[in-house]
């Protein structure tokens, strides 16, 4: 497969991947916090990680492999930008604590959540 087409197929799939999950979190919890946004960076940070884990120590993910499954699909999964709009707009809504709970806990159990993936990647 060519690395476009590794592309194209990964960005389709990390796309449907974020609607369906992220709908399935508000579903369940709601939307006064923006949970399907947190849930679908925190676990896009677990893959990228287990990605590069396999890809740079165990040399399982190959360079198409690695433009579908690290740039296609976690490209169009995360959405640092999303976070961003939503961060505002608790702002703007007088929610500074939720706001701030909100790039915390996206940035922090993110960052750790990525080493997770990256140590799992590396041992399987």
């Amino acid at each position: 497969m060519s690395k476009w087409l590794s592309l194209a197929v990964g960005t389709l799939a990390g796309g449907v991947a974020r609607y369906v999950l992220a709908g399935a979190i508000y579903q369940a919890l709601g939307t006064r916090f923006p949970y399907g946004t947190l849930a679908v960076n925190l676990s896009g940070c677990f893959l990228i990680g287990a990605f590069n884990g396999l890809a740079e120590t165990k040399f399982l993910l190959g360079p198409n492999a690695r433009v579908m499954l690290m740039i296609g699909f976690c490209g169009a999964f995360t959405t640092l930008s999303t976070l961003m709009l939503e961060t505002s707009n608790l702002m703007k809504d007088g929610e500074a604590m939720r706001a701030f709970a909100n790039v915390a806990a996206t940035i922090i159990l993110g960052f750790l959540l990525f080493r997770l993936g990256e140590v799992l990647g590396e041992v399987l």
